[in-house]
């Protein structure tokens, strides 16, 4: 019997090693084929990284480069040459544009600061670019003086002031202040009260707005 037993079991592994080498035969190429794969994508992922390391790096070394530079002339022609290979990269390109277009030359004076809001302008006008820095450009814009139209200037702080935006409490504060500027005091204290007590407010901005108020010969609060 236990011959018997021991004749069979070696009968049941040889069958169960033609099996296996029949599967290997007719299958094998498929786990040869998800190896391939699976290397083959841990290696582009690798070399995709790599790059955008690589490009990621070029830019920032460009960018250093234009802003050592020791003239404010010298900066703004450096900047102008560095191309950006990402939106991101695109976005602080043009907002270091924007910053070295208004420093002051060797001379003392502006180099053009009309530039500088022109090319942040158009930033905010690009379709792709996150909402942050499209609000942020165009209040740059703003605490540079604006564009010098009114209306237009109103439409902005319109729209950064609007709910949810980003930068809604800074852009109450220009408003109030063009309130101010405009001779409309019952405005201005009237958006600086909802200032001082808005939570989204920062401490500084909420102090700040009460202080213009008092300034102004007004209640922090209305009777």
């Amino acid at each position: 019997m236990a011959n018997t037993d021991s004749f069979i079991d070696e009968v049941n592994d040889e069958l169960r090693r033609d099996r296996l080498s029949m599967a290997l035969r007719r299958w094998g190429w498929v786990a040869a084929a998800l190896v391939v794969a699976i290397v083959g994508g841990a290696a582009f992922v690798e070399w995709r990284d790599a790059r955008a390391e690589a490009v990621a790096q070029g830019f920032g070394d460009a960018v250093l480069a234009a802003t050592r530079a020791p003239e404010a002339e010298a900066r703004r022609a450096a900047l102008a040459a560095v191309e950006p290979a990402t939106d991101g990269q695109a976005a602080v390109l043009a907002f270091l544009r924007a910053a070295a277009a208004g420093a002051p030359d060797e001379a003392g004076g502006a180099l053009d600061p009309a530039a500088g809001n022109a090319e942040l302008a158009a930033l905010a006008e690009v379709g792709d670019l996150p909402p942050r820095y499209a609000h942020l450009a165009l209040l740059k814009v703003q605490l540079a003086g604006g564009t010098g139209d009114a209306a237009v200037d109103g439409a902005v702080l319109e729209r950064l002031a609007a709910p949810g935006a980003p930068f809604r409490t800074l852009a109450v504060e220009l408003q109030a202040l063009r309130a101010l500027g405009a001779g409309d005091e019952a405005t201005a204290i009237t958006l600086l009260r909802a200032l001082a007590q808005d939570a989204e407010a920062s401490q500084a901005l909420r102090t700040r707005a009460v202080q213009t108020i008092i300034a102004l010969g007004a209640a922090p609060e209305p009777a």
